[in-house]
């Protein structure tokens, strides 16, 4: 039997606090030893601008891909059945279970100038690896199950009377997917964009292989961390860290806050 309030409470705040707000704590604290103008001077350099462009934008972009395309998986793995769908359905999965270094391995192998897509890609003018669009791609990649796993279960869970009564209504299909499906499944949507968009701004295994790490180029800000870090400069590691952190969070509550909304406007229409 589950304890009392109070135990399970105290419980959870301090697993919470060994666990989340210590560490997060430490990181806040460690660049004060460089004052505000060495702080500054840490995050306004034009090489770590440079790097925070890069892994936003690039995450970013790759969040809203996923939202799109991971939107079409689970609605065809929810709503159609043909052969081996079971084995499509294991494959979503697939970037949770292979370690990033390998991803971006296979990716670089994929998009080089002399891969098995690279090379068709050359002489069209797209060169993939080495740039911020190989960032793109393998941020894809590790990001599409998110979208996928967290709409899957609302799609399935959605009721298909609602969609007959649009369209008893004289509704199209599109007009049922936007005005009765999209609003109930957004929730579910935003959640997965949050995921993506948070797991790809802190991706490093699966970047470094395919980015080429150009700095002011192809350079993402967790390897530039790294560096420093290999630099034994932990404060300037933490500084562009606490960067990262704090624009995270405010980009992550400002999708919870839309978020909301949409829970709350589909409350009121049903």
């Amino acid at each position: 039997m589950i304890p009392g309030f109070g135990i399970t409470l105290g419980f959870a705040l301090t697993y919470l606090s060994l666990i989340v707000l210590i560490p997060l704590a430490a990181l806040l604290l460690r660049p004060v030893e460089l004052g505000f103008g060495g702080f500054w001077a840490a995050i306004s350099a034009p090489r770590v601008i440079a790097s925070l462009k890069i892994s936003f934008g690039c995450a970013l972009i790759g969040a809203i891909l996923n939202a799109f395309f991971g939107l079409i998986v689970a609605w065809v793995l929810v709503r159609y059945r043909f052969p081996l769908k079971r084995i499509v359905d294991a494959l979503v999965d697939f970037p949770f279970a292979l370690p990033t270094a390998v991803a971006g391995i296979a990716l670089t192998g994929l998009y080089a100038p002399n891969g098995w897509i690279g090379q068709f890609l050359v002489p069209l003018g797209i060169k993939v690896a080495f740039t911020p669009l190989g960032i793109i791609v393998a941020l894809t990649f590790i990001g599409l199950p998110f979208v996928v796993r967290t709409v899957q279960p609302v799609l399935q869970d959605l009721d298909p009377e609602f969609e007959d009564a649009a369209a008893s209504l004289g509704a199209t299909r599109w007009q049922s997917f936007l005005f009765v499906v999209l609003p109930s499944i957004a929730p579910a949507l935003l959640t997965g964009f949050a995921l993506a968009f948070a797991r790809g701004v802190g991706e490093y295994g699966s970047v470094i292989f395919i980015a080429g790490n150009m700095p002011m180029v192809s350079e993402v800000a967790p390897l530039l961390i790294v560096t420093k870090l290999e630099q034994y400069d932990y404060a300037g590691a933490a500084a562009i860290a606490v960067v990262m952190l704090c624009a995270s969070f405010l980009i992550l509550l400002g999708v919870n806050h839309v978020q909301r909304r949409f829970s709350r406007h589909r409350e009121r229409l049903t």
